[in-house]
């Protein structure tokens, strides 16, 4: 899991604001692998006659976002998991995954043929592919899901735990992230209470807590829930 977090480390979160262009190419729709961005940003640089060598990794993130390359959340969920699920030894994801939001003979064909372009934070939240967990019980590899809210729908992902402490990673931009600050956040759940729910922890990220963090706002407008997938 490390390793592909560490991938995206640089990578900034998907802007749709040419969603449907080149919509064959997963990169094109946040949901590329880190390789398949870096394939495609050497295109691009080869296109445009730029000599990537020269670029440090702010140089090399805003020219991402200057070609609307990125990860949105669920894409980067899908390929840290997978790795996790590779891991574990239980195959990848799109082996288990279930599309129970696919109807009909084409939309099974093309959630078939397009797991990933395909898979987005209701899928992983079905009860079909994860199940509700307790706080108590929260460990490596579990998600975070939020949704039905005001906002978008989004999903964390569970990199590492300790006592009284959930520390979580996810693709997001917050309003504060500026045109290029955003993309792979880190942040934490301080367990102060573990009969209440998960929004009414302490949740830390870039330094920010209560009103100033946003991702905690964003879940408290939402249905939040700590869940594991199925197989793990």
């Amino acid at each position: 899991m490390e390793d592909i977090i560490k991938a995206y480390r640089n990578v900034p979160y998907f802007n749709n604001k040419t969603r449907g262009k080149r919509a064959g190419l997963r990169v094109e729709i946040g949901k590329g692998s880190p390789k398949e961005i870096m394939d495609e940003v050497r295109d691009r640089a080869l296109l445009q006659k730029i000599d990537l060598k020269s670029f440090n990794d702010e140089e090399l993130k805003k020219f991402m976002v200057d070609n609307n390359i990125g990860i949105e959340c669920s894409g980067f969920a899908f390929w840290v998991l997978n790795e996790e699920s590779l891991r574990r030894g239980k195959s990848t994801l799109k082996g288990h995954l279930k599309f129970p939001f696919s109807h009909g003979v084409l939309g099974r064909l093309r959630s078939a043929i397009r797991p990933i372009e395909n898979t987005d934070v209701k899928t992983f939240a079905h009860d079909e592919n994860s199940k509700v967990v307790f706080l108590s019980e929260a460990q490596r590899g579990d998600i975070i899901t939020m949704t039905s809210g005001s906002e978008r729908d989004h999903i964390l992902v569970i990199n590492k735990v300790e006592p009284s402490i959930i520390y979580y990673v996810h693709a997001v931009t917050w309003p504060t992230d500026g045109e290029y600050g955003h993309g792979i956040h880190e942040g934490k759940i301080e367990i102060i209470n573990p009969e209440k729910s998960i929004v009414e922890q302490n949740w830390v990220e870039l330094g920010k807590t209560g009103e100033e963090n946003y991702t905690h706002m964003r879940a408290k407008k939402s249905v939040t829930e700590l869940r594991r997938l199925n197989w793990f």
